[in-house]
């Protein structure tokens, strides 16, 4: 398991940090895709807020260094987490050709999730006194 660990925490560090930077830097040639429908629908309005591209691509900035160099790592996927779902969502349900980016982001969120359920643990209580 903690060859499995060291894999997915340096994926989906290396993952986050590239495409992160790669929002504010613009060093990957690329042209963003055009989605019809829904999905440009969904997207124009996130980045008509104006805040959330930022926000969002600063996150994964930061979770995929701490994840990269293995500081306050278990708490980096939590936070990335909701991205990675987001991601698959997305490209599952309204952009399905690029389904295998989610899958390349929810998997190894999913099995350091698993491998580090011991400080997870503790947050799933029934009640909180």
């Amino acid at each position: 398991m903690k060859l499995t660990i060291l894999i997915s925490r340096l994926l989906l560090g290396f993952l986050y940090l590239v495409f992160g930077l790669d929002y504010f830097l613009h060093f990957i040639p690329y042209q963003p895709p055009l989605h019809p429908g829904n999905a440009g629908i969904f997207k124009a309005g996130l980045m008509a807020a104006g805040y959330f591209y930022p926000m969002q691509k600063t996150i994964q900035v930061l979770g995929g260094l701490s994840l990269l160099i293995n500081r306050y790592a278990p708490i980096a996927a939590v936070v990335l987490f909701p991205i990675s779902l987001n991601v698959l969502l997305f490209h599952t349900l309204l952009a399905p050709e690029g389904w295998l980016m989610g899958v390349f982001l929810i998997v190894p969120n999913l099995l350091l999730g698993l491998g580090w359920w011991k400080y997870y643990r503790s947050m799933f209580v029934r009640k909180a006194e």
